[in-house]
């Protein structure tokens, strides 16, 4: 086959180190910006980006030459290194969430990430991401998840 053809859509979630509350809401909309910058640069797209001070979510079209930890170490490290360069104390946690996204669900999932302040106004993190590893069938041991 002389093309590859591929939509790869994955809602992603991680959270600042040991949750800490570091990104206030003046900040946000800059490291949102930095980060699709660092998305377009390595030819991801970013269909959403939202979170709260300790979390965050996004939504990207992974491109077939790119796996997604490598995608991941990109766009956390450089992002990281924005916030320290501006004078944040800053690092995320170690890991993250990957989730499937079909194309029909897509609304639905952009929808979600944009409104995250509804969200945790209702539910904890915890409870948010916990709840994604029940939906999506992942087996864990919260000690591990969160601690």
């Amino acid at each position: 086959m002389s093309h590859t053809y591929a939509r790869n859509y994955v809602h992603l979630i991680f959270s600042t180190r040991e949750r800490h509350r570091k990104l206030l809401a003046p900040i946000r909309p800059d490291l949102w910006a930095y980060m699709g910058g660092i998305a377009r640069e390595y030819g991801i797209h970013m269909l959403a980006i939202g979170g709260t001070e300790d979390h965050m979510h996004i939504l990207i079209g992974l491109p077939p030459k790119l796996s997604l930890a490598h995608a991941m170490r990109a766009i956390k490290a450089n992002s990281s290194k924005w916030m320290n360069e501006n004078g944040h104390l800053f690092a995320w946690q170690e890991g993250y969430a990957a989730f499937s996204v079909s194309v029909s669900n897509l609304a639905n999932v952009t929808k979600y990430i944009e409104n995250q302040a509804v969200h945790h106004a209702k539910k904890s993190f915890e409870e948010e991401f916990c709840g994604f590893l029940v939906r999506n069938g992942i087996e864990f041991d919260s000690k591990y998840v969160f601690g």
